[in-house]
């Protein structure tokens, strides 16, 4: 099975068209005619009587802060309108003879799935493809540069052949895609034009959890269409995106809103909202932007080298929970466990081992797995970085070089099993703990790539290899045993979508 943490769906939220907006040039505070109404009022403890009265008058009331007023939505709007740019893309797709191939897991079984294979970047492919067929379709982007930079979601263009931008007064551009990071989901466009109006961009650091956002967008094709709410949490690291720590809104976002901005109650853009968290493909009340500072790092790149690139320490970790603090005696349950460590990675060279405790990472407490990989994730290949290690219920320093992509993927290559390995092409690793329990077995091994007779045989990456010729493996040392004997073919037992089949892999 491919593995599939979520049983609802994380919707790229939009491919539909999202209007997004810049604001440029704000009077002080975007000041409204009439005066700011207040949120809250301080409780009148003085109206309450016997022991609540006792308790409220002991417990003091925090003051509310000055920006703790209603926004002038009215005035980020207006503000904003001029940048907001619609993203049209049309190009080929393949079409697959079977339907779920290469659809998010578990799509099939979801009642929006009609939703998914409707959206560009989104067609089937893999095994069975069968011809090219033309798709379009639309989203959105903000003006970050008055000489027509633009940033957009890196799965509004993804496949397209050709790229057009109309903005606000409509004008139409044929746009330039400069580069593309579909790990961050974050891509950059260029059109020929000067002079445009631009947003304004905030910092995500500074916004805390029920401080009000505006997104604006054009949800299902509704042009211009703002909707509000708070920041709901901040630093969620979701499935499959655990490079970016995302901003969770309730603000209502819905297809056809990405690569457009979510404001803060100042009017500056401190997201770009991507996802939403649904079991019915539609609005639920949780959405997920990218913090713009996340985006201008990958914009910086991209301008630079046409390409993102991402630092990678080569571990699996996952959350400490209280049992697991208490066995490791630490106070409290943060920090990333490490499950396992790739072999020479910038891990396994700093001495790292599984069952560390990465606490803190140049100085910033890391509380939750996630952090860690958001941290490592967005620096450069190549950096130093100090990690605060605990290790036998004491905190130790360790300092490591991180890799990137190409040492992941010779990693990757290192990590196939020897003597016929060529010949299966599989590449493989031990399942962690949680993989563990989501496919319900104490062994098994994941397929990280697949080549080969494996691929001609309908192997996929992602597949859980759970027993070769009957005998079931936990390692890739079992593997090798059985290819040692340099059969003519296998039976690969495999566990997919939920589902387990036997592959006969022929190796003549």
């Amino acid at each position: 099975m491919k593995l599939n943490p979520l049983n609802a769906t994380l919707v790229a939220a939009g491919v539909l068209a999202m209007g997004s907006a810049g604001a440029f040039g704000l009077p002080h505070w975007l000041k409204r005619d009439e005066p700011t109404a207040v949120v809250s009022t301080p409780v009148a403890v003085a109206a309450l009587s016997g022991p609540t009265a006792a308790a409220a008058a002991m417990a003091p009331v925090a003051p509310i802060p000055a920006q703790a007023t209603v926004p002038n939505y009215r005035a980020i709007f207006a503000q904003a309108g001029p940048a907001v740019v619609g993203v049209t893309v049309s190009g080929t797709q393949a079409v697959a003879n079977t339907p779920q191939q290469g659809l998010p897991p578990g799509i099939e079984n979801d009642p929006f799935f009609q939703f998914f294979r409707g959206l560009p970047g989104m067609q089937p492919r893999g095994r069975g493809e069968g011809p090219s067929q033309p798709f379009r379709g639309q989203g959105s982007g903000f003006i970050i540069a008055s000489d027509g930079l633009i940033l957009t979601n890196a799965h509004v263009v993804r496949d397209a052949k050709e790229v057009s931008v109309k903005l606000s007064d409509r004008r139409e551009f044929s746009a330039k895609v400069l580069g593309s990071d579909p790990v961050t989901d974050v891509a950059v466009l260029r059109i020929n034009a000067k002079d445009l109006p631009t947003v304004r961009l905030g910092n995500p650091k500074q916004l805390e959890v029920g401080d009000p956002v505006m997104a604006i967008g054009a949800p299902f094709g509704f042009e211009q269409t703002a909707t509000q709410g708070i920041v709901s949490a901040k630093g969620r690291s979701l499935p499959g995106d655990s490079v970016v720590p995302f901003i969770q809104t309730d603000a209502a976002v819905n297809p056809g809103n990405s690569g457009g901005p979510l404001f803060d109650g100042s009017g500056s853009v401190v997201g770009i909202n991507a996802q939403i968290y649904s079991q019915s493909g539609g609005y639920q009340g949780l959405s997920f932007a990218i913090p713009i500072d996340v985006a201008l790092k990958v914009k910086d790149q991209i301008v630079a080298t046409g390409k993102a690139s991402h630092g990678r320490l080569g571990v699996t970790v996952q959350d400490v929970n209280q049992a697991l603090a208490e066995s490791f005696g630490m106070t409290r349950p943060d920090g990333a466990l490490i499950a396992s460590v790739a072999r020479n990675s910038a891990a396994a060279k700093a001495g790292l081992k599984p069952g560390d405790v990465i606490t803190e990472v140049n100085g910033e407490l890391i509380v939750r797995s996630g952090s860690l990989s958001s941290v490592i994730g967005m620096a450069s290949p190549g950096e130093r970085v100090k990690l605060k290690v605990w290790r036998d219920r004491s905190a130790i320093d360790i300092e490591a070089r991180l890799g990137g992509a190409e040492e992941a993927a010779n990693q990757a290559a290192a990590d196939e099993p020897a003597d016929r390995a060529g010949q299966l092409g599989l590449a493989l690793r031990p399942l962690t703990r949680d993989e563990r329990r989501e496919v319900q077995s104490e062994g098994g091994l994941v397929v990280e790539s697949v080549s080969g007779a494996a691929a001609r045989a309908g192997i996929e990456r992602g597949d859980v290899l759970i027993a070769i010729n009957g005998r079931p493996v936990t390692s890739v040392e079992q593997v090798k045993s059985v290819m040692g004997s340099k059969p003519k073919s296998v039976a690969l037992l495999v566990e997919r979508e939920g589902e387990r089949i036997f592959v006969p892999v022929n190796l003549g």
